[in-house]
């Protein structure tokens, strides 16, 4: 039984594994953090921990957890990338036969740093190019000449062919 609640542990993380271990420091070893270490083999100050998170309701979030990783551009500047997603509308193209939500656009990472700098932003609200094509890809927007519509193929008397000539 040690051997299942050490695996349930390892499978979770942060406050998450903190409850649980205190959990079972209440229900076996009748609240002692030293009595859990040496039964289980988790740390003493990470049982106390989520002791004292359940007394007191209170969640306790490391600052790596708060602080870390660089927010997206969209996040940094929301004007600009809502003024990039007018225009980035504008060159848009649904896909011919609509089987997935991704729009297909013609417009390049460049022109679109163009066309912002053309709105009168410029500076550290415009990206490098190559950041560009990422967040349009995160908008939604894929960098592709867009296909109007194939036709199908011949199949030996000419018909698909013959019916999509007489479209145009």
């Amino acid at each position: 039984m040690v051997d299942d609640l050490r695996l349930a542990a390892s499978k979770m993380t942060g406050a998450e594994r903190r409850s649980f271990q205190a959990e079972m420091c209440l229900k076996y070893c009748g609240g002692s953090a030293r009595q859990t270490e040496i039964v289980f083999g988790w740390g003493r100050k990470n049982v106390q921990l989520g002791l004292h998170e359940k007394r007191t309701g209170i969640v306790c979030l490391g600052l790596q957890s708060v602080n870390s990783g660089c927010k997206k551009w969209e996040e940094r500047y929301p004007i600009v990338a809502q003024s990039l997603k007018e225009i980035a509308e504008a060159h848009a193209q649904q896909n011919p036969t609509f089987n997935n939500p991704i729009a297909y656009t013609r417009l390049t990472a460049a022109e679109a740093i163009k066309q912002l700098r053309n709105l009168g932003y410029n500076g550290e609200e415009v990206p490098a190019a190559s950041t560009m094509a990422d967040i349009l890809n995160r908008l939604g927007y894929r960098l592709r000449k867009v296909v109007k519509d194939k036709p199908k193929k011949n199949l030996g008397d000419g018909r698909y062919l013959r019916e999509y000539r007489e479209k145009r």
